[in-house]
């Protein structure tokens, strides 16, 4: 199974949306998330905040409803970007959409107080050293005493509960199937997305690295950071079926000194 570098660059369209709809267009789902990340961060309404790989900002919309004032959202994915912006004038609310490279955003040094990842956005690289400049690159952006979340999968409950094959129906016409294998800390997987109506729509191929606890606090210290405190095997879906590489996460913060 052999998935391209950039697999991410056009893997996140209109059809992402509908086959992990169970994950990303359930606002419950979104609304225990955001309580998770004002819980864990401690944010305060005026708080300047990022929300980095945020798709088309579901937690940063939550935030503005609750209040929250100056949010930026930034993604690689011109579609999900644009959604968000639609989203966010039809409700009336202020938030700024970018769309740019993680590992290189382009915003100005020791803008924010709070920069989040969330939904197991973090380890689309297979190579450490391009996961580990999205790292710094949040050090960079983040104010002194800033603070970094990271929603990723917890790697030892993936390993031990990985199915090789899944499928389930996102809609009356959709049916998503994945086939995964694990090579080392890297879960390579195919999608499937067929339409009863229409036939095979979508033949995809993405990849995650896994971090374990010990590497992801290796690579945040050498990144800069400090006061580095993981929440393992947490799941936030109210029932037990498979939610791939979603179903249990790992919650990671650390301190920009």
């Amino acid at each position: 199974m052999k998935v391209k570098q950039d697999w991410w660059k056009d893997f996140f369209s209109k059809t992402y949306l509908i086959t992990d709809a169970r994950s990303v267009c359930d606002p419950k789902l979104t609304r225990k998330e955001v309580n998770l990340l004002e819980k864990t961060l401690k944010l305060s309404k005026d708080n300047k905040i990022l929300d980095l790989c945020g798709g088309q900002g579901r937690h940063s919309l939550e935030l503005a409803k609750k209040g929250y004032k100056d949010i930026t959202v930034l993604d690689y994915s011109k579609y999900l970007i644009e959604l968000g912006k639609r989203t966010t004038k039809k409700a009336g609310l202020k938030i700024k959409f970018l769309r740019s490279d993680a590992r290189s955003t382009g915003l100005k040094k020791e803008n924010f107080c709070a920069i989040f990842i969330m939904a197991n956005s973090f380890g689309y690289f297979s190579q450490d050293k391009e996961n580990f400049k999205v790292l710094k690159e949040s050090y960079r952006l983040l104010r002194k005493k800033g603070k970094l979340l990271l929603d990723i999968t917890d790697p030892l409950q993936a390993k031990k509960h990985l199915l090789p094959f899944s499928w389930h129906r996102a809609t009356s016409d959709i049916i998503v199937c994945r086939r995964r294998r694990l090579r080392g800390d890297i879960i390579k997987a195919q999608e499937l997305v067929i339409s009863r109506k229409k036939g095979l729509i979508k033949n995809g191929l993405y990849c995650e690295r896994l971090y374990p606890q010990d590497k992801i606090t290796n690579l945040l210290k050498k990144a800069g950071f400090a006061n580095i405190k993981t929440r393992n095997n947490l799941s936030l879906h109210e029932n037990k079926s498979n939610y791939g590489l979603m179903a249990t996460r790992m919650i990671v913060t650390a301190l920009k000194p």
